[in-house]
């Protein structure tokens, strides 16, 4: 699962990838900004821990990681050509 924090003040947002359920991640990010420790604490897939400061935090997406993809237009379907200009006439 991808985790998406916007921060303030800052042009780029910090995405980590999470082995933690959606409603995981959210008890934990709602516990941070209603607590007064002022930090959220999450760790990614890697063991690697993030911590961001509650007054600072725009937004949070949770959702499901997004599909890599390499190179140009895999998986797309190519119209198939008909008529006059079709290869094969």
């Amino acid at each position: 699962m991808e985790v998406k924090i916007g921060i303030t003040d800052s042009p780029r947002e910090l995405v980590l990838s999470s082995a933690q359920t959606p409603a995981e991640v959210e008890e934990l990010v709602s516990a941070a900004l209603s607590e007064g420790s002022g930090l959220l604490r999450l760790t990614d897939e890697r063991g690697r821990r993030f911590l961001v400061h509650t007054s600072k935090i725009a937004y949070v997406e949770i959702g499901p990681a997004d599909a890599r993809r390499v190179g140009f237009g895999i998986g797309a379907e190519l119209p198939k050509l008909t008529g006059k200009g079709a290869k094969g006439e």
